[in-house]
């Protein structure tokens, strides 16, 4: 007999959305650590306008650019650049590694970021190198260390995102990373699933 007066085998009886509600009534939303849903929605609602804004700003002027700037262009402090940027990188790396060995959910933002970054550094050194051998080794670099990489950093952190909002009942396991929620309370599903709790000391 478990603590919830629910016996092993009851639990296995129990359908995959039964055992879900379970989870959920178990793990009740805690109060005090969000803001109001009217504020949270009005916030969400303008960081949508914001992104929205961004994209239809940012189209035309990536064309612009397609168009004005020159092939060849002698930058400034670029040795400072290569560095800082190689500095921020170590730093995400070896941060990611911490939260990782230390099992810290600060590991899904940071991977995720440290895999972005590496295709960044991927992209730039390819479409900065001259010609030749130079070329040859920014392409082997970024297909065998930097690319792959960043699959697994950024891959492995959503898996285990997947995994977390399964384990705690948030969706169905067949449900894939694109379609996983926000784990707010006002997304979770109507809980029409009947659970009922068997009293462990029930009446003589």
């Amino acid at each position: 007999m478990s603590g919830l007066g629910l016996t092993d085998e009851e639990i296995q009886a129990m359908t995959a959305a039964e055992r879900r509600e379970l989870v959920r009534r178990l793990a009740p939303a805690p109060t005090g650590l969000m803001l109001s849903p009217r504020t949270m929605q009005r916030i969400r609602k303008w960081r949508l306008v914001l992104l929205l804004l961004a994209v239809a700003v940012l189209i035309p002027w990536t064309v612009y650019l397609g168009n004005t700037l020159p092939s060849h262009y002698v930058a400034r402090n670029w040795v400072a650049t290569w560095v800082g940027f190689d500095i921020l990188l170590l730093t995400m790396l070896t941060v990611t590694a911490i939260a990782g060995w230390r099992r810290r959910q600060l590991l899904f933002p940071f991977a995720f970021a440290t895999g972005v970054l590496l295709i960044c550094d991927a992209w730039f050194d390819v479409m900065t190198s001259q010609r030749g051998d130079d070329l040859l080794q920014a392409i082997l670099s970024a297909g065998l260390l930097e690319l792959p990489l960043a699959f697994v950093l950024i891959a492995g952190p959503l898996r285990l995102m997947r995994y977390v909002a399964i384990r705690h009942g948030l969706v169905e396991p067949g449900v894939r990373m694109w379609r996983v929620p926000i784990a707010m309370p006002e997304l979770w599903p109507e809980r029409s699933v009947p659970v009922v709790v068997v009293d462990p000391d029930p009446p003589l």
